[in-house]
C-alpha cells in the first residue's frame, strides 16, 4: 500500500474522527488517502492557524491526540503558533506537513538557502516548540515514526510533536508486514519517594493550621478529578485551581477557594496568602499566581510541589521556594495520598474553611453596581449572568486578552461542566477556532459556547466561512469594548496614558453583524445589562450556530489586579488600611505598611 494511506489508517486506528487539514501539493496524498477508509474524515478550515487552533479544543474536550496536515513551506509555517500552544499547555497534538521530494532538498549546513519550491526546515522551526519533531527520510521508518510520535505526544506531560513526510515519502509503496515497530522504554516512578513525600506531608498537615491546596490542569491530564474530588468532600482542604482548572476543582463545589494570583480575586488571594501548609497538584505554578514578589508568595506555608515534569520539580530551576517536590504522576499521587490519609486521624478544617469561603464571597470581583449600570455592558455582569444561565455539560472556549481575566474573575464553573483556553501561549483569536475543535468533539448534546473579544475575533474572522460549511452550531459571544482592553491598561500604566496601536489609533474594529450575516450566521445583539438574560437564553436555544455581540464600548478595567512589586494579596484598588490588616492572619510584608 502506499505509505501515505497507512498515515491516514493509522491515524483512524487512534480513534481520531476528525482531522484538520489545508490542502496543498505537497500533501496531496495524505489527503487523497482518507478516500479509502470511513472510519475518519478531513475538516478543512480557511487557514493553518485555525485548524491547529481547532486541533486543541478537539484534544481537550475529546482527551484523544488531535492531528493536523498542512502543506510545506507556508502551510506547516502556519501550525507554528498552534504547536507552541499545545506545547506549553500540556495537549497531545501530531503535527503532520507535506515537504518537497528528498531529491530536491537543500543538504544539512548547506549554504544555499532553498532548492524545492516551497521547501523550508520544519524541523529546524519546530524544534523549541514540540516535544519531538522528525524528517521520515525512509518510508520503511513510517509505522515506527507514527508510533514514537503518538507515544511521545501522550506520555508524561503531553504536548505536541512534529512529523515532516516529503512527498516521494507519501507515495512510496510499502508491504505493512515488514514495517519495524517503536517499543518505548518503561518508566517505573520512584516508590520509596512519593511514600517519604506523602509521610512528610502528612506530619505537616497535622500540624497545619491553615492548610491549601493548589490545582493544576494535570490533575485532569492524568485522570485524577475523581479522587481529588473525594479528598476534598472527606477533609474539607481549602483547594484553589489554576485557570486550567477551573472546570476540576468548580466554583459549585464546598472546598473551592477561588481561583488565585495577579488576576486572581483579593478574598481568593487572602485565603493562599494566609496559609501555612501549600500543596500544589499538576501545575507548574507560573509567574501569574505568584506575580513579581516570588518571596512572599505563600510566605508563611511550608511549600509542596507534586508534578509529572522534571523540569518543574527540580529545585533551583522553580523560582518559588519550595521544601519539598515530587515528580510524580497526579492520579497515582493522589491515590497513595488518601490511602495514608484514611491511615490517620485528620483535623478538622471547617473553621479555616468558612474563612476562606467568606475572604471569597466577600470580596467577588463582580460588584452590585455593576448590574446596575444602565449602558453599555458590563462585561463582568454579562459573564456572571451567562455562567448563571448555562447547564452542566457545556463547555466554554475562552480567549486571551481582557476577556479571558473576564472569564476568571466572573464566570462560575459547575460541576460536569468544560472551561478551556490558551493559558501558556495565549493568542488572540484561539477561542472562535478553538471552539471548532471543541464542539466537534462534545456529545453535541450541550452548548459550545466561545467568549472572544472583538480584537480576537478579527485574528480568525474567516473561520465564520468553516462554521457555515459543517454547520458548527456553536454560541459565539463578542465581548465587544472596541479596543485592545487589556493592552489599554496596561498603556495607562506604563505610558503616561498614551494609547498608541490599541484604539483609537491603529485599531477600529468593523460592525461584526453584517460581517457575521453575510456569512449566513444568525446574529443577536446585547446593547446593555436589562437586556442581557433574556438575549443570553435566545442565544443558547437558537439551533444552529450564532454569534452574539455584546457592547462592552471602551471598558478597560480588569479589577482587583496586583500591579507592580508588591505581594498578591496587595491588590488594586487597595483595602483600607486597617481592613486590610484585619484579613491577614501571617504579618503584612515590610514596607507596604501604607497600603490605604
Amino acid at each position: 500500500m502506499k505509505a501515505a494511506d497507512f498515515v491516514i489508517n493509522y491515524i483512524a486506528d487512534q480513534g481520531i474522527k476528525d482531522v484538520f487539514v489545508v490542502y496543498g501539493a505537497a500533501n496531496g496524498d495524505l489527503i487523497d488517502g482518507f478516500v479509502r477508509t470511513d472510519k475518519t474524515r478531513y475538516v478543512c478550515p480557511m487557514h493553518e492557524q485555525a485548524g491547529g487552533f481547532a486541533m486543541e479544543g478537539y484534544a481537550k474536550v475529546s482527551g484523544k491526540t488531535a492531528v493536523g496536515i498542512a502543506t510545506s513551506g507556508p502551510g506547516g509555517q502556519n501550525f507554528v503558533t498552534p504547536a507552541a500552544n499545545c506545547y506549553f499547555d500540556s495537549v497531545p497534538a501530531v503535527f503532520i506537513t507535506g515537504q518537497v521530494k528528498t531529491k530536491y532538498q537543500k543538504k544539512p549546513d548547506s549554504i544555499i538557502r532553498q532548492i524545492g519550491f516551497q521547501e523550508a526546515d520544519m524541523v529546524g522551526i519546530f524544534n523549541s516548540i514540540t516535544k519531538y519533531a522528525t524528517m521520515v527520510r525512509n518510508p520503511k521508518d513510517i509505522k515506527y515514526e507514527l508510533q514514537k510520535a503518538f507515544h511521545i505526544a501522550q506520555e508524561g506531560r503531553p504536548g505536541s510533536v512534529l512529523l515532516d513526510l516529503p512527498i516521494d515519502i507519501q507515495k512510496a509503496d510499502i508491504n505493512p508486514e515488514e514495517l519495524k515497530s517503536f517499543k518505548p522504554e518503561a518508566k517505573q516512578s520512584d516508590s520509596k519517594e512519593m511514600d517519604r513525600v506523602i509521610s512528610s506531608y502528612i506530619k505537616d498537615l497535622s500540624n497545619s493550621e491553615r492548610p491549601v491546596m493548589f490545582i493544576g490542569g494535570g490533575v485532569r491530564l492524568a485522570g485524577g478529578i475523581e479522587k481529588l474530588l473525594e479528598i476534598g468532600e472527606k477533609y474539607g482542604i481549602p483547594m484553589f485551581p489554576t485557570w486550567n482548572a477551573t472546570d476540576v476543582v468548580t466554583s459549585d463545589l464546598s472546598f473551592y477557594g477561588g481561583r488565585v494570583g495577579t488576576y486572581g480575586g483579593r478574598g481568593r488571594n487572602f485565603g493562599v496568602q494566609n496559609s501555612d501548609l501549600f500543596l500544589s497538584i499538576g501545575s507548574r505554578i507560573s509567574g501569574r499566581i505568584f506575580g513579581s514578589q516570588v518571596n512572599y508568595f505563600a510566605r508563611g506555608a511550608k511549600k509542596y510541589l507534586i508534578d509529572i515534569d522534571l523540569g518543574n520539580t527540580t529545585k533551583g530551576l522553580h523560582p518559588l521556594s519550595l521544601e519539598e517536590t515530587l515528580t510524580a504522576d497526579a492520579k497515582t499521587f493522589l491515590e497513595k495520598l488518601d490511602e495514608a490519609l484514611e491511615a490517620t486521624k485528620v483535623k478538622d478544617f471547617s473553621d479555616w474553611m468558612r474563612k476562606v469561603t467568606e475572604w471569597r464571597d466577600r470580596y467577588d470581583p463582580v460588584k452590585k453596581e455593576f448590574f446596575e449600570q444602565k449602558s453599555p455592558t458590563h462585561p463582568y455582569a454579562f459573564t456572571r449572568i451567562l455562567s448563571e444561565e448555562m447547564q452542566r455539560g457545556d463547555i466554554l472556549v475562552g480567549d486571551c486578552g481582557g476577556n479571558i481575566v473576564t472569564i476568571n474573575h466572573a464566570f462560575e464553573t459547575k460541576r460536569g461542566q468544560r472551561s478551556i483556553t490558551n493559558n501558556g501561549n495565549s493568542p488572540m483569536g484561539f477561542s472562535f477556532a478553538g471552539a471548532m475543535g471543541a464542539y466537534l468533539a462534545s456529545d453535541k448534546k450541550h452548548n459550545t459556547v466561545c467568549i472572544i473579544g472583538d480584537g480576537g475575533f478579527n485574528m480568525n474572522i474567516q473561520e465564520l466561512q468553516t462554521v457555515r460549511n459543517y454547520n458548527l452550531a456553536f454560541k459565539t459571544f463578542i465581548m465587544n469594548n472596541h479596543v485592545y482592553g487589556i493592552t489599554k491598561a496596561f498603556q495607562e500604566r506604563n505610558f503616561e496614558g498614551r494609547m498608541e496601536a490599541c484604539g483609537p489609533v491603529g485599531y477600529n474594529p468593523p460592525d461584526f453583524i453584517p460581517i457575521c450575516e453575510a456569512y449566513g450566521i444568525k446574529t443577536f445583539k446585547i446593547k446593555n445589562n436589562k437586556e442581557a438574560r433574556n438575549v443570553i437564553r435566545k442565544v443558547l436555544e437558537y439551533d444552529g450556530p450564532a454569534v452574539c455581540d455584546v457592547d462592552c464600548h471602551e471598558h478597560h478595567t480588569y479589577l482587583p489586579s496586583v500591579s507592580g512589586d508588591v505581594p498578591i494579596e496587595d491588590m488594586k484598588p487597595f483595602l483600607p488600611r486597617e481592613e486590610f490588616r484585619r484579613n491577614m492572619i501571617i504579618p503584612p510584608v515590610k514596607g507596604w505598611e501604607n497600603n490605604t
